[in-house]
């Protein structure tokens, strides 16, 4: 089962981040690949974009799209798009392997924070692509602030500085929860708050995955490229924690003590899904700013 060494293991315990590189195998990846390549051919269809860029590869054709009608990202996120192929990932035995060595535990919850990006070139202020200085901890509620989440962030291709890999601030998680204020791009850490501490540049190839602790402050940086930075970001817990989104759904994903609690039906989870979506948000935000 070992994905990790017991020195990198260490070491996500010691900086409340991991790089890790080779965790995933293509056959992991390939399914979800092929799985958003349908998606946005029918969304380009649906959509009558003129240029289809039927030549253009995984790694650019969403950013001809988007160039020519921006509504192409409309819908595209993992709890809007509901592919099948997501949901299988979500039980990826690598990357569930990896995450039970830093959780020290097989009992597993995927929890509902869960997002696909597909970053274009974009250096606009405030711009949805480059998410601002946060913690993960900082978008659930209270109730989630001692629950052992792990984030995990993988490439989809290669994350590189140039196509607008993340920075993160190792070691800082040791502080709990920094104050968030609201602004362009969502939560951020207040300015006067965040630390200085020299960034960790979390370039990672594809099949690699970045491993955060909740209270890891992290930011992405913009793509200067004319590729697609794909990427999703997962987080998984000890089953039985608080999520911090409890009008959300969460899944089991891995359990030795009762195999039979894991999640396996698609339509069970689009289901609670759409039944949730469909729910008015709470009135209390699911982001902690003051």
């Amino acid at each position: 089962m070992a994905r990790l060494t017991e020195a990198q293991i260490a070491q996500f315990k010691t900086d409340g981040v991991l790089v890790a590189e080779g965790v995933l195998d293509d056959s992991d990846l390939a399914p979800v690949i092929e799985g958003y390549t349908r998606w946005i051919e029918a969304k380009a269809q649906e959509l009558a974009i003129p240029d289809q860029a039927s030549n253009e590869p995984f790694e650019r054709r969403f950013a001809r799209f988007h160039t020519q009608n921006k509504n192409i990202e409309r819908g595209m996120d993992v709890m809007n798009a509901r592919l099948p192929e997501f949901f299988a990932f979500l039980r990826c035995q690598n990357l569930l392997d990896a995450v039970q060595q830093l959780l020290g535990t097989p009992e597993l919850i995927a929890s509902p924070i869960q997002h696909l990006r597909g970053k274009v070139a974009d250096t606009s202020a405030g711009s949805y692509f480059n998410v601002p200085w946060h913690q993960d901890a900082a978008v659930t509620w209270e109730e989630a602030d001692h629950s052992e989440i792990i984030t995990c962030w993988l490439p989809l291709v290669d994350a590189t500085v140039e196509n607008g890999c993340m920075e993160i601030l190792p070691g800082v998680w040791k502080q709990g929860v920094l104050p968030h204020i609201g602004g362009a791009g969502g939560a951020t850490i207040r300015p006067d708050a965040l630390p200085e501490v020299a960034p960790l540049i979390a370039a990672v190839k594809k099949g690699g995955v970045v491993f955060m602790h909740r209270c890891t402050p992290h930011h992405s940086t913009p793509n200067l490229t004319d590729t697609v930075r794909w990427s999703l970001d997962l987080r998984y817990q000890p089953t039985g924690t608080p999520t911090g989104r409890p009008w959300q759904p969460s899944f089991v994903v891995r359990s030795e003590a009762d195999p039979s609690t894991v999640e396996t039906d698609y339509a069970t989870w689009d289901a609670a899904w759409a039944e949730a979506l469909a729910k008015p948000a709470p009135t209390k935000s699911a982001h902690r700013t003051m």
